[in-house]
């Protein structure tokens, strides 16, 4: 019911918006445009965000792109913004379980775990490479390239 009542609140907002407007805003949080081809599917595809309603496969064409199902989700506290590099000491590198080298893409110069975010992430991110490209990750952690989400 408080999803409903979310999705509700959301969906006022998103009409109450002039025809010329931009994107959804909350909280000083640009969602963007529903422009994405998962809008409206119930799960959040922008990878800028972390959390339960998020979709298990993430791809960076999806930024700024699903704005319903986003802010529905971050109203409702499933989502959050990723943390950023500010917020992210190396030295959190070293206490990291990196996993394996499992990946097909291990190896690449990219870190392709979806734990990541940062200027050395891949642009694709799918569960299948969680904890297995660790030579990238860990590589690319320690010099500032990439953080946990």
């Amino acid at each position: 019911m408080i999803l409903k009542t979310a999705a509700a609140a959301v969906l006022a907002m998103l009409l109450a918006m002039p025809a010329h407007a931009q994107g959804l805003s909350i909280n000083g949080i640009d969602f963007g445009m529903n422009d994405s081809e998962y809008a409206d599917d119930g799960e959040c595809d922008d990878p800028r965000f972390v959390g339960d309603g998020m979709a298990e496969s993430l791809d960076q064409a999806n930024t700024m792109m699903d704005a319903f199902d986003c802010a529905v989700h971050f109203q409702e506290g499933n989502i959050r913004p990723q943390r950023t590099k500010a917020e992210w000491d190396i030295a959190e590198c070293r206490a990291i379980d990196y996993g394996d080298n499992s990946s097909q893409w291990a190896r690449d110069d990219e870190c392709d775990d979806p734990r990541f975010t940062g200027p050395g992430a891949d642009e694709i991110m799918v569960p299948e490479d969680f904890k297995a490209d660790a030579t990238d990750c860990r590589a690319l952690c320690t010099s500032g390239q990439v953080w946990l989400k």
